[in-house]
């Protein structure tokens, strides 16, 4: 189905089975397949191909060569339904490719809003992307990835299978994960390691000066005071009930994982 009030080149292969939202602009040679919904305002550049189960919410604006919906690379892949999901007010530039989930994960690939995914970013199957995340210029995700919100990661950087990135964390360019960088932690080299809190992120955000000195005091118990994950979680959990932003980072530290950088 397709709302009258959607604008379509008429180059563009749409299947009857997708659904297209009111004020949807799609342009030249792009290809959309069965099952694809596209909300309400969405813009798809010429020469994109959206393939389904693939769900995409309002506002999102899709550049031109953009790849989403794609059946994963994981090899055990066998054609089974498996799904994406994009939520509202992403960017996702030039070249860039977005894979659905597997039945062996989560089945679903998750992207929340107002993300933005630069040029030949790579998202694989099962990964789940929170909201207000930047990815810059060839930032690639292998499967199974969750990142928070409010995360950044430079050009060129990537991330091991099953790895983890906490909210507001930053990632250098080029920097290499093979280990969970947790929230407000500021991660670079190959493979990569901490390199203080991001407090410049935090500051802009609305972080207020106790809180920041709270997390830094945290990143202290976790990186410099020979601290085992498990002598440290208690430490920063008494942190974190007189400043209640940092029970992000004790969570993160709980759940079982590939491992934090050091």
């Amino acid at each position: 189905m397709i709302d009258s009030s959607a604008v379509i080149d008429k180059s563009a292969n749409i299947s009857d089975k997708a659904q297209i939202g009111a004020n949807v602009i799609i342009k030249a040679n792009v290809i959309i397949e069965d099952d694809v919904v596209i909300g309400d305002n969405c813009v798809i550049e010429p020469f994109c191909v959206l393939r389904g189960p693939t769900t995409i919410g309002k506002s999102n604006h899709i550049y031109q060569f953009c790849s989403i919906g794609e059946a994963c690379q994981d090899l055990k892949y066998k054609g089974e339904k498996t799904t994406l999901t994009i939520g509202d007010n992403n960017t996702i530039r030039e070249h860039c490719t977005i894979h659905r989930g597997t039945v062996q994960g989560l089945g679903t690939t998750t992207i929340g809003s107002n993300n933005l995914f630069m040029v030949n970013v790579h998202v694989a199957h099962d990964c789940v992307i929170g909201d207000n995340c930047i990815f810059a210029n060839n930032a690639t995700l292998a499967g199974h990835v969750t990142i928070g919100s409010h995360v950044i990661f430079g050009g060129l950087s990537a991330i091991h299978q099953f790895g983890r990135v906490g909210s507001h964390a930053f990632i250098a360019g080029m920097a290499a994960l093979n280990m969970d960088v947790p929230p407000f932690v500021m991660a670079a080299g190959h493979y990569a390691k901490p390199f203080g809190i991001n407090k410049v992120g935090l500051a802009r955000r609305g972080f207020n000066e106790d809180t920041i000195r709270a997390i830094k005091k945290a990143y202290m118990i976790i990186y410099h005071k020979k601290n085992t994950i498990e002598e440290a979680i208690p430490q920063v959990q008494d942190l974190a009930n007189e400043h209640p932003q940092l029970q992000e980072l004790v969570d993160f530290l709980k759940q079982s994982g590939r491992g934090i950088v050091r």
